[in-house]
């Protein structure tokens, strides 16, 4: 079971000032973030592409190899990586310079993306929104299986018998393919034999077991091992010493953040009954104390079969030091309660077939 940390590297007006912090230092702070999660044992660190005024990483890659030669274990990998919109040959360039930088921990993960503004921005039509995302993940999988690429396709320039280069130095690069909970996309992951990560941040994380078992059955049917297959989560959330003071810090940032968006796509008035049904045991925010968050993990990983949890944090600007230190609860005090508890219940599962 892998605990990782996703950032989408948010520049939104602090609650209480107005403030909005630069680009540039949010930048540094995350690099700051990544370290730490490399020091206290977390698994993975992912980070985010937007292309608009209140996030910062535009380029996952670059900011990720920031953070490589200051780091020795932990996993780097993008969350999402804009696939449709980017050219898959600069994609697999970029990570594959950062998994020789980083000596074998980069990691691709592939999306459509939930936000729009880089297809006028690099030209592409949002008519081919699912075309793309389809043409250039052909694309960057034949160039991860071959450093010699013939290849053409209906929305870029074909290819014929070049070299991309550098090659990492993992054989195969890890390529995920991030999705929002669409049976398409996880039947796709599936038949391609690709770890499958879930963006789980509404309504009930258990809904999501019968995609879980969808995209297992369409891997299996296309000849792949089923007990190889990884499943991740992408879940908001946030740990603190006590369940109530993580809940009373939390909520005023996630709130100006969800209704942010929520003005430009419609949603509800988010409010403190939203943020406190969400953070039930059932509901889809892991929020609280380090055994509180530990054990709604576990029980994702028992009833729907995740096997890597990435934590969203923050959602819209907090304080760099507030990040800081759910980082360093959810390294050193709920990892290893899950860790503990998943070892304990494999052990003791038959042939290590999950509920």
């Amino acid at each position: 079971m892998e605990i990782g940390i996703t950032s989408f590297v948010e520049t939104k007006p602090d609650i209480q000032t107005g403030e909005v912090i630069s680009h540039a230092q949010r930048l540094r702070e995350v690099v700051e973030e990544i370290v730490l999660a490399d020091q206290v044992g977390l698994d993975v660190f992912g980070i985010g592409e937007h292309h608009r005024e209140d996030y910062a990483a535009s380029s996952p890659a670059v900011v990720l190899a920031a953070a490589a030669s200051q780091t020795k274990r932990i996993r780097l990998t993008s969350a999402v990586t804009v696939l449709s919109s980017a050219d898959p040959v600069r994609v697999f360039q970029d990570f594959a310079a950062l998994d020789g930088l980083s000596n074998g921990r980069a990691e691709i993960m592939a999306g459509r993306g939930s936000f729009v503004e880089s297809f006028p921005l690099f030209g592409y039509d949002l008519n081919d929104y699912d075309a793309l995302f389809d043409e250039h993940l052909e694309l960057l999988l034949k160039i991860r299986a071959s450093e010699k690429v013939t290849w053409k396709g209906g929305h870029r320039p074909a290819i014929n018998n070049l070299g991309v280069y550098p090659r990492p130095v993992q054989n195969p690069l890890p390529i995920w393919v991030g999705s929002g909970g669409n049976q398409e996309s996880a039947i796709r992951a599936g038949l391609l034999g690709l770890p499958l990560m879930l963006a789980i941040i509404g309504g009930s994380p258990l809904h999501f077991a019968p995609l879980v078992q969808l995209y297992k059955k369409a891997a299996a049917h296309a000849g792949h091992d089923e007990s190889r297959l990884q499943v991740g989560s992408h879940s908001i959330g946030f740990v603190a010493e006590d369940t109530e003071l993580a809940a009373d810090t939390f909520f005023p940032s996630t709130q100006a953040g969800m209704n942010k968006l929520g003005k430009e796509r419609g949603w509800a008035y988010y409010d403190r009954a939203s943020f406190d049904a969400a953070r039930s045991f059932e509901g889809a925010l892991y929020v609280g104390d380090p055994d509180t968050v530990a054990q709604k993990i576990i029980h994702l990983r028992k009833h729907v079969g995740i096997t890597r949890f990435m934590l969203y944090v923050p959602l819209s600007t907090m304080p760099h030091h507030q990040v800081m230190r759910a980082i360093e609860l959810l390294g050193t005090e709920v990892a290893p309660r899950v860790r503990a508890e998943i070892a304990k219940w494999e052990a003791e599962t038959e042939n290590g077939v999950y509920i």
